[in-house]
């Protein structure tokens, strides 16, 4: 057994101190195999899983996964020292520099009249920072392994800021209808399905931008909005003593707008309440 102090409450230091010994000689095999390359899902899930618990407004959760998230950001630290790289010192002094270097109106002696100040602020100090020189570096600077609905998204305000975009909505739904046409044209083969798919779901990004939803979390209302309507297919087809793939597509759709029909007057007696 490892030298180890067993106590009630543990803290940061001891964070660090544990994720060293899982990493060195007598520690845990696994632990030892790790890289930056290995751990790269593990960082994508764990952030993930914050949100879950983010959503689900459930704070015990969330200290839980926060937790999880800190240990990857420990665990990378350590691979790093290893490597002669950086250690978690340097992880906490270059966050500490960037959050005083961009907040002057806080730290300094320049004035931000409201939030609005303060991200065009943010923007053109991180500009500096990363020495983009132009809008499309900014563009550039967008990370490629986010979501892809919200690096679309990113890439618009961005765009946005160079004066870029339709003066209101109607533009971008005008957009999002010829990429449609497009789309279909393309199913009929006179053009490329992958390109067109993706100029839809750019164009319907941009639309959501204006009406001021964040198309990550429409798509993902939709998807549960989805598990909600096929269930109640299924449930329909079960009562009826049959397998879901005994109806015919005609009785699935009649359940779906059954299940559909269900939902908006649930969602007007909650208006009307």
């Amino acid at each position: 057994m490892v030298d180890f102090e067993f106590r009630d409450h543990y803290t940061f230091e001891d964070l660090s101190k544990i994720v060293a010994i899982l990493r060195h000689p007598g520690g845990c095999p696994w632990d030892r195999e790790q890289t930056h390359a290995s751990l790269r899902r593990c960082m994508l899930e764990e952030a993930c899983e914050v949100l879950e618990a983010i959503d689900r407004e459930d704070s015990a959760l969330l200290r839980e996964e926060l937790g999880d998230v800190l240990l990857q950001v420990v665990f990378h630290a350590s691979l790093a020292e290893d490597e002669g790289a950086f250690d978690l010192d340097a992880v906490a002094d270059g966050i500490c520099q960037k959050m005083i270097y961009r907040h002057p109106h806080v730290f300094g002696t320049e004035h931000a009249q409201d939030v609005g100040q303060v991200l065009a602020n943010w923007e053109t100090l991180k500009q500096t920072e990363k020495g983009q020189e132009t809008y499309t570096d900014t563009l550039n600077a967008v990370a490629r392994t986010l979501p892809a609905l919200w690096r679309a998204e990113k890439l618009q305000k961005k765009a946005a800021r160079a004066g870029f975009a339709w003066p209101d909505a109607a533009g971008a739904l005008a957009k999002l209808g010829e990429e449609q046409q497009e789309l279909q044209s393309a199913m009929a083969g006179a053009g490329d399905v992958f390109e067109e798919v993706g100029d839809v779901l750019f164009a319907a990004v941009n639309a959501a931008r204006y009406a001021g939803v964040d198309p990550e979390a429409a798509l993902h209302a939709a998807c549960e909005k989805y598990i909600s309507r096929f269930s109640h297919v299924e449930q329909t087809a079960l009562e009826q003593g049959r397998s879901l793939d005994r109806l015919s597509l005609e009785e699935m759709i009649l359940a779906w707008n059954e299940a559909k029909e269900t939902e908006h007057n649930v969602q007007e007696d909650k208006d009307n309440e």
